[in-house]
């Protein structure tokens, strides 16, 4: 069967294609549009997926969307009713924003691609992470938590899957905590009083909270309460979000934390204002995670299964996952590369085609390059347009120069292979730098990604080195493969690895298999038998506001633009004018 997931209308719209049960394309429509989380109808991503298998939309058997529009419409307007006329101009902008193209997407979807109504299937936005996490694990049966802004009405849901090989397979959740009533929500508030963007910002909310002390930990569990049965409840009379669209908080919410951040003031952590937000950030953080390692926990107790499978965008949160990893009980725990609503797209097409049609179970590659491939060749003909030297290196000789770059101090961009599917660039559209001093990790910030200075950066390790490095619990390898955990580096490690360690000793870790980047797993080694320490910076392959790069002309406007030295694409090698000059210089000397 050929299948095409949708995701679209809210955030970060994305197309994937199932084909006989296995993904054969996925991709974000942010990527190919260049809007930096583009919600639009993902025209672009669809049209790539079937370009990329020769398919026309009369060819595919199913067409499914993430969510189910009625029901999230049926949601929209009980909140926007229950506020009135208090919430009047909400009820405005709610029903101006639903009653357009976002409630009648079976209609758009045949008109758009000429695709019979009767092939039009829709999920429940929760069954679509939760098939996302679990149908794309390694592992049989799992217990299942998604948790994320919200979806139709439910905020998260808890469950368990099983998979038979070639047989049928199972999803079953079993509860769900509704809006308003959301972790996702709740930490989208922090990050919007804190003077960042609502769906794009709470990593930066996550990196801000290493610098401060959890001291107001208990106003935070004030705003959000336990409930007897295990599950939670925000006090609204802190929040505004499901009442208005002009701002998250209430002032009583400002009365108990202070004035919010104007997003336009940097962050000085020297001020006690700067410290103040540094604190409030940690203090959201610690309360996310007890409450997330206590549910996690009691679903451990009641499935008694080893393995956790997590989806919805909460799940991005590394250092929550580390400490459910640590803390819960369960073995192991399975985070997808793209556990937000653009993996939805893969999660409602795999959806359909196990649960829906009853198709029997198969292995999904545990990898996640399932976008656009780059043409190295390209990356010749631009350098060679603007009279930049290129050379055209096979495998072994590229891996030992570019080795030699890194080690001699230089940044490089990383491009090879298929682009990757979510937020992470985890080896095929990275920017790559030696992970050993301070100075990198700034000038990065300042002169490549253009971004805050507190903000850390990411390490990649060999899985087989990874323990030597860094303080791994019984299977963090695992969850660091998609750089889902935040770890502690060794602490005889992290004056070697200060560009990468964040202020409290962490850092947010990619452990890499061969078999899954083989070139990236390749240099690593390299670079190891020059420096003594196979380990790399690696960062997305965009600047501050864009999203990461998918074509080789992206990271060639990217490279010239910013502060990266050298551009690698295929087997290709591009070196800035001016390095060239002054290598030029120094031979000649």
């Amino acid at each position: 069967m050929k299948i095409l997931g949708i995701s679209a209308h809210y955030h970060d719209s994305a197309a994937a294609l199932v084909i006989d049960g296995l993904p054969v394309a996925a991709v974000q429509e942010e990527r190919l549009s260049r809007r930096k989380n583009d919600a639009a109808f993902p025209l672009g991503a669809i049209g790539w997926c079937l370009g990329q298998a020769a398919l026309e939309p009369g060819d595919l058997d199913a067409v499914v969307f993430y969510e189910r529009p009625m029901l999230k419409f049926d949601r929209i307007l009980t909140c926007a009713l229950r506020a009135f006329p208090r919430g009047r101009a909400a009820f405005a902008h709610a029903m101006k924003n639903s009653l357009g193209e976002k409630i009648w997407v079976r209609g758009i979807i045949t008109a758009e691609l000429g695709v019979p109504r009767d092939k039009i299937l829709f999920t429940e936005h929760h069954q679509s992470h939760a098939a996302a996490a679990f149908l794309t694990a390694p592992t049989r049966r799992a217990a299942i938590l998604t948790t994320d802004g919200v979806g139709e009405w439910a905020t998260l849901t808890v469950g368990h899957g099983e998979r038979s090989p070639g047989g049928p397979t199972s999803i079953t959740l079993l509860r769900e905590v509704r809006f308003p009533h959301s972790l996702g929500m709740l930490y989208s508030t922090f990050t919007a009083y804190l003077g960042f963007a609502v769906n794009e910002g709470e990593y930066k909310v996550m990196g801000l909270a290493a610098y401060g002390r959890p001291s107001m930990a208990a106003e935070v569990r004030r705003v959000i309460r336990r409930t007897p049965d295990g599950a939670f409840v925000l006090d609204l009379d802190y929040f505004e979000f499901h009442t208005t669209v002009a701002r998250s908080f209430s002032q009583r919410f400002v009365d108990l934390f202070g004035p919010p951040r104007n997003r336009y003031d940097p962050i000085d952590l020297a001020t006690s204002e700067g410290r103040r937000f540094a604190d409030i950030a940690a203090s959201v953080q610690k309360v996310l995670e007890e409450i997330l390692v206590d549910m996690t926990a009691a679903l451990h107790r009641e499935t008694g299964l080893p393995d956790l499978c997590l989806g919805g965008g909460v799940a991005l949160n590394g250092v929550a996952n580390a400490r459910i990893l640590a803390e819960s009980g369960f073995e192991r725990l399975f985070v997808p590369s793209a556990p937000g609503d653009a993996g939805c797209a893969l999660g409602a097409a795999l959806y359909a085609d196990r649960i829906h049609f009853g198709n029997p179970d198969r292995d999904v590659p545990d990898h996640p390059f399932w976008g656009p491939s780059i043409d190295g060749g390209e990356l010749t003909r631009l350098a060679r347009e603007d009279g930049l030297s290129v050379e055209e290196l096979d495998d072994q000789a590229l891996i030992e120069q570019v080795a030699d770059d890194l080690a001699a101090g230089r940044v490089v961009g990383w491009m090879d292979g298929a682009l990757e599917f979510g937020p992470r660039a985890l080896g095929h559209r990275s920017i790559l730098a030696a992970p050993h001093e301070v100075a990198m990790r700034d000038r990065l910030n300042r002169d490549i990604k253009y971004r805050e200075e507190f903000r850390p950066f990411a390490p990649v390790v060999p899985v087989e080195m990874a323990e030597r490095y860094f303080e791994l619990p019984p299977n963090g390898a695992r969850l660091a493969r998609f750089m889902s955990g935040v770890f502690p580096v060794r602490p005889e490690w992290r004056a070697r690895l200060a560009a990468v360690v964040h202020v409290d000793g962490t850092a947010r870790l990619q452990t890499l298999e061969r078999a899954m980047a083989p070139r990236l797993h390749d240099l690593l080694m390299a670079y190891g038998r020059r420096t003594g320490v196979p380990v790399l910076l690696n960062t997305s392959f965009n600047l501050a506001g864009e999203p990461i790069v998918n074509r080789v002309v992206e990271g060639y406007s990217t490279f010239r633009r910013c502060g990266i030295d050298i551009l690698v694409a295929g087997q290709a090698r591009v070196v800035k004018r001016a390095l060239a000059q002054a290598k030029l210089e120094e031979a000649l000397a």
